[in-house]
C-alpha cells in the first residue's frame, strides 16, 4: 500500500515516516533505491525478531541523547531520545543507517497517573544527516499523524474491531476509511461523525457529491 501510495509523487530527498504496518523491507527498498527518499519506520512487537534486534543494541553506551518535554492535552510527557548508528552491528534491515530508541513518560495531571512506553524506530539517515533531536522531532510528527487519522477510525468506523484480517482485506479497508475521512474534511467537514450523519440522511445521492461522481 505504501509503495503504490508513494509511487507517483517526488520523493527524492523526503524523508518519509510510517507506523510498524509499513516497517517491511521491500518498502524500504523502493523508498531509498527506486524513489531516492530516505526512510523513519517504527518497529513494534508484533514484529518480534526485528524488535528483538533493536531492543538488544547496546543503548546503555549510546551518548547521543536528547530530551524533551512538554504540557498539553491534560498531560505532563518526557521524551528520551537515543540514536545509535548500527551500519556494522548486524542490523538486517535494508539500508539502515541508524536505530532510535525513545522513553516516553506521561502523567496524567488530574489523575496523577504515570505512565511508561518504549518505542523503537530504525532510518537510512546517518548521524550526519539526522542527530538524535532530529529523530526525536520526526518521531513526534508521525505519532501525531497517527494520532489525528488511527483515533477517528477507531472511534466512528470502529477500526480496531473489524472483522476483517484475510490477505489484503485490512490495508484495502484502512485506504477506504481514509479516503471517507480525507473527501470530508476536503469539504469542510470538521466532524468526520457529524459528517458521516450528514452524507446518510440522503445516501443516494449525498456520498457521491463530494467524489464528483453524478
Amino acid at each position: 500500500m505504501l509503495c503504490r501510495a508513494a509511487g507517483a509523487y517526488d520523493l527524492t530527498g523526503v524523508t518519509v515516516t510510517a507506523d510498524a504496518l509499513h516497517t517491511q523491507r521491500e518498502h524500504a527498498r523502493f523508498l531509498v533505491e527506486r524513489k531516492k527518499a530516505h526512510y523513519l519506520l517504527v518497529v513494534k512487537a508484533n514484529q518480534p525478531e526485528p524488535h528483538r534486534q533493536l531492543r538488544s543494541l547496546p543503548w546503555k553506551s549510546v551518548s547521543a541523547r536528547r530530551y524533551d518535554r512538554e504540557i498539553s492535552h491534560g498531560r505532563r510527557e518526557t521524551r528520551a531520545t537515543r540514536a545509535l548508528t548500527v551500519t556494522d552491528l548486524g542490523l538486517d534491515f535494508p539500508h539502515a543507517a541508524q536505530a532510535v530508541r525513545i522513553l516516553r513518560h506521561r502523567t496524567d495531571l488530574k489523575s496523577g497517573r504515570c505512565t511508561r512506553q518504549t518505542v523503537y524506530a530504525i532510518t537510512d539517515l546517518n548521524s550526519h544527516q539526522a542527530s538524535s533531536q532530529r529523530l526525536g522531532e520526526l518521531a513526534r510528527w508521525q505519532w501525531t499523524i497517527e494520532n489525528r487519522l488511527h483515533f477517528v477510525r477507531d472511534t466512528t468506523f470502529g477500526e480496531d474491531a473489524s472483522k476483517i484480517r484475510t490477505g489484503h482485506g485490512p490495508e484495502n479497508m484502512a485506504t477506504l476509511r481514509n479516503l471517507a475521512i480525507n473527501t470530508l474534511r476536503e469539504h469542510g467537514h470538521r466532524n468526520i461523525a457529524a459528517g458521516l450523519r450528514h452524507v446518510s440522511y440522503d445516501p443516494f445521492n449525498r456520498p457521491l457529491d463530494p467524489l464528483d461522481i453524478p
